[in-house]
């Protein structure tokens, strides 16, 4: 697996893959990452923000099979978002989520104080690995989220 910024060429398959995720989950609903207005085209999305970047991950024939992103957190400068955690299924279970969070949190670690993420309680095997890499669980939701229908937040610090 290479990992690398995610290019235009990618958005519809990191789109294909963060729905079909969802909708596995029955979470295809309003306040999550289904209904993002900027879900086909996050290359362009991730390219106008500043201190922000999305990777992906890319089998021996450069089809993407996940991708996770970094973006500023609307109410706070040292605040940083991890954003769009998803791996097609026939990558699961061999560490690329892992991977995948090393590269985005030597990223924030340049640019925040803090990585927030908004997830859900039922995704067990997610939250095992933020609580692994020392994401702490919060009562509620940081003022200004726009992802209604989370139910855990987990907050790092990063510096």
């Amino acid at each position: 697996m290479i990992i690398r910024e995610i290019e235009a060429k990618d958005n519809q398959r990191m789109e294909h893959i963060i729905k079909r995720s969802l909708e596995s989950f029955d979470l295809d609903i309003p306040g999550t990452a289904y209904y993002d207005p900027q879900l086909a085209s996050l290359a362009q999305f991730y390219q106008q923000q500043t201190k922000a970047n999305y990777w992906v991950a890319v089998n021996e024939q450069d089809v993407v099979v996940g991708g996770v992103g970094i973006g500023p957190y609307s109410q706070t400068a040292d605040v940083c978002e991890l954003q769009k955690l998803y791996i097609a299924p026939e990558a699961q279970g061999i560490g690329l989520s892992r991977k995948l969070m090393d590269v985005a949190l030597t990223y924030a670690k340049e640019h925040y104080s803090y990585c927030y993420l908004e997830t859900l309680d039922k995704l067990e095997v997610a939250n095992s690995l933020y609580n692994k890499l020392g994401f702490e669980l919060l009562d509620k939701a940081l003022e200004g989220s726009d992802h209604d229908a989370m139910d855990a937040w987990y907050i790092k610090k990063l510096k």
